[in-house]
């Protein structure tokens, strides 16, 4: 028995690079959920393991790891087989660098989009003061005025064009990278660069937006490809979205298709 305990949301994609990281090495682990629409995060019990008000959280032995990329470099150190960092330094810096893409701009880009697209409809059905005890919630000014920047403008908040620039840099990064060698980031094997990037395309692909990216990028489409086919992807992150939110998001993303194409063609012609 591997004694860990993941803190948990089925849908969020810091945890699913989590939960295809400890797929990979074969490990089994107790989930306890933390349902971020009931804003469970807060919860003060829940706080005293991670302050900072987010999934996931990783508790091994006892002891509480938090961040999803400094748990997936735990994870693999802690249980070295197989392994999912180059033991070479260069190449473990050029693996962290796709962390940093994911870390500094993909997140929220991501975050932006799905709000733009799903949430945003959700918190107009609330009462003024739902919505504002949610804005509440967030806990961070910064995020705080993304959220509300994107529910007032939706799709047209800046805030979602930074995160549409966001993955153009990174999807072009991976064209040349890829053309370069492949058919993974770093060679012949997956590693946490791929693993930590692959949430992040699969939440484009279920809201239908994946194409606004990868069309005229043919490596990029072929590692989609290899990451869809992936057993440890499908058992850790596809296996593990209800229908209820996989039908959520193939509804509201096409909602956007549109205006996001027509952003992401005017940063390619710029």
């Amino acid at each position: 028995m591997s004694g860990l305990i993941l803190y948990d949301f089925g849908n969020s994609v810091c945890c699913q690079k989590v939960r295809i990281a400890l797929t990979e090495k074969g490990l089994s682990w107790e989930p306890r959920r933390v349902d971020l629409f009931k804003s469970e995060q807060y919860d003060p019990e829940y706080l005293k393991l991670n302050p900072k008000g987010v999934v996931p959280t990783l508790v091994h032995g006892g002891v509480p790891i938090i961040e999803s990329t400094l748990i997936c470099e735990y994870v693999d150190e802690t249980f070295p087989d197989p392994p999912l960092m180059p033991k070479d330094a260069a190449a473990r810096t050029r693996m962290r660098l796709w962390s940093k893409f994911v870390d500094e701009g993909l997140h929220d880009g991501v975050t932006e989009l799905s709000f733009s697209a799903m949430f945003r409809e959700r918190m107009r059905a609330m009462t003024p003061e739902m919505r504002a005890k949610r804005f509440a919630n967030v806990g961070d000014p910064r995020r705080t005025d993304r959220f509300k920047s994107t529910y007032e403008y939706g799709v047209h908040s800046p805030y979602v064009l930074h995160g549409i620039a966001a993955y153009e840099r990174a999807f072009k990064l991976m064209e040349q990278t890829l053309s370069e060698g492949g058919p993974w980031l770093l060679g012949e094997r997956p590693t946490l660069a791929d693993i930590n990037l692959m949430p992040y395309a699969a939440r484009l692909h279920n809201l239908g937006l994946l194409g606004c990216w990868t069309e005229g990028r043919p490596n990029v489409e072929r590692w989609w490809e290899r990451v869809a086919a992936w057993p440890s992807f499908r058992r850790g992150l596809h296996d593990l979205i209800s229908e209820h939110e996989l039908s959520e998001m193939r509804l509201h993303g096409p909602s956007i298709r549109d205006a996001v194409a027509a952003k992401v063609a005017a940063l390619r012609t710029a």
